[in-house]
């Protein structure tokens, strides 16, 4: 029997996976999450074999909620389940630890042997979600410093305006440049801060 974790802030949503899923032989729905701190908590009290993820979620996010349960229960799997459609979310999951992605419409027969997938320990990934994330990779995380100049730089200041600003050096805001460029795959400050824009890093 595979135990079953749903996490999702729709409670529509939660209720209409369990009913789907209870309706398999060798499944069992042991409970249901409707944020991330909930579905950390509930994955270490329950021990489910498989925790349904959803990616946006309060309190905390699908992908750092997969981090906390696969520190705590490394045994345990999360498959994400998402309507989300921006490429850094999912490859942030499946790098936390994730086994695998499906989009939301997924059809019932499909979901079900994706969850015996990762019960056996596979990996799936759907395709569309793959094409996503080779089409647009996500870029690693920025340090909050080079947020503050990342953003500065959005804002058409010059090196100069921004060592003044963040009380640096003219060379450690060159550095610090360099180095977002190269997180980046950037060639200049205009391309730089258009990747920004289109990946929402300088979203509050």
């Amino acid at each position: 029997m595979i135990r079953i974790l749903i996490a999702d802030d729709h409670a529509i949503v939660c209720m209409g996976l369990a009913s789907v899923l209870g309706l398999q032989r060798d499944f069992s729905v042991v409970g249901t999450a409707n944020d991330g701190l909930d579905a950390v908590k509930k994955a270490r009290e329950l021990a489910p074999d498989v925790i349904l993820m959803d990616l946006i979620m309060p309190k905390m996010d699908g992908a750092t909620a997969t981090a906390e349960i696969r520190r705590a229960r490394p045994d345990a799997r999360v498959l994400i389940l998402t309507s989300f459609g921006e490429a850094d979310g999912i490859a942030h999951a499946l790098d936390a630890g994730a086994a695998g992605a499906l989009m939301k419409n997924v059809d019932d027969g499909e979901l079900a042997e994706a969850i015996r997938a990762v019960a056996r320990g596979e990996r799936v990934v759907a395709p569309e979600i793959a094409r996503l994330i080779k089409a647009s990779p996500p870029v690693p995380e920025l340090t909050e410093r080079q947020r503050e100049i990342l953003l500065s730089m959005s804002r058409g200041l010059t090196d100069a305006d921004i060592a003044v600003q963040l009380a640096l050096t003219h060379s450690g805001i060159r550095e610090h440049v360099s180095a977002i460029y190269a997180k980046l795959g950037a060639a200049n400050r205009a391309e730089a801060v258009a990747i920004a824009l289109k990946k929402h890093l300088l979203d509050p």
